[in-house]
């Protein structure tokens, strides 16, 4: 797909997520307030891979939180399809993944998927189907009895994505999923992401401090800047799909890099 074919289908799918005048404000230690987002204004299509991108206290993970309902903003308004984020999650439309895998180590890598499908009390049928779907989709199926102390931290966090992925999200969330991986792995993990999401075509929101990353992965990358978190720039990645490593090493893709690396503010 070109770039300019990649942008008119994007402008063809609606708005799935809608943070309008986002604000969260906590109460500290000693009873001050502490500022943590101020006047977020967001629109993510459906089936987009947009990151939300900064340094350590701007704000992204609440922000994240926010869209996932785990939080309520102090200001401002957040929409999901047009209702209530908490519409969304009693729906099921929400699957997470967090900075480590979060694995049970008494349970086998096809009992850890099982988990979340276990609560939705799907037939057994459904439930084997969709647990040997997501992983084929994230290449672990000769891995299925193995238990996580005997998988590599890349292999952990494929099974935390496939577990995501088994309960069939509309929307994914993602927060620094690979931050704690070597280089090698974090990349090939890339790519694998990107080629799971060209087959399901869920909306997903990735978090990052990690200003290649975001790029590589991206339709779009929002930057916030920190004291308070705040919306910096809203940057289209204009790189074709699929993308390949070979990608990092293009002109275009350095000089987006460089691009977001300017748009910080207050740093």
């Amino acid at each position: 797909m070109s770039d300019t074919n990649s942008q008119i289908w994007q402008l063809d799918k609606p708005v799935e997520i809608h943070c309008k005048d986002i604000g969260m404000t906590y109460r500290a230690e000693g009873g001050r307030d502490v500022e943590a987002l101020t006047g977020i204004n967001i629109k993510i299509r459906k089936g987009e891979f947009v990151s939300l991108l900064g340094p350590s206290g701007c704000g992204k993970t609440t922000l994240l939180r926010i869209i996932g309902d785990l939080v309520m903003p102090t200001e401002g308004s957040i929409y999901i399809d047009g209702g209530l984020p908490r519409n969304a999650r009693l729906k099921k439309k929400y699957g997470m993944v967090f900075q480590s895998a979060v694995l049970y180590e008494w349970r086998t890598v096809w009992k850890n998927i099982r988990l979340p499908l276990e609560i939705l009390k799907l037939p057994k049928a459904e439930v084997s189907e969709r647990i040997s779907h997501v992983l084929e989709l994230v290449g672990l199926t000769q891995f299925k009895n193995h238990y996580p102390h005997e998988l590599s931290g890349g292999m952990q966090q494929r099974v935390s994505i496939a577990r995501a992925f088994a309960i069939d999200p509309e929307i994914l969330l993602m927060d620094e999923p690979f931050s704690a991986l070597d280089e090698f792995t974090r990349e090939k993990l890339h790519e694998d992401l990107l080629g799971i999401w060209r087959q399901t075509n869920k909306t997903v929101v990735f978090v990052t401090h990690n200003i290649a990353e975001s790029v590589f992965l991206s339709d779009k990358v929002f930057v916030l800047s920190p004291h308070p978190g705040r919306l910096s720039a809203e940057i289209a990645i204009d790189l074709p799909r699929p993308r390949a490593a070979a990608m990092r090493n293009s002109p275009r893709f350095n000089e987006l890099v460089v691009k977001i690396r300017n748009s910080f503010e207050g740093v």
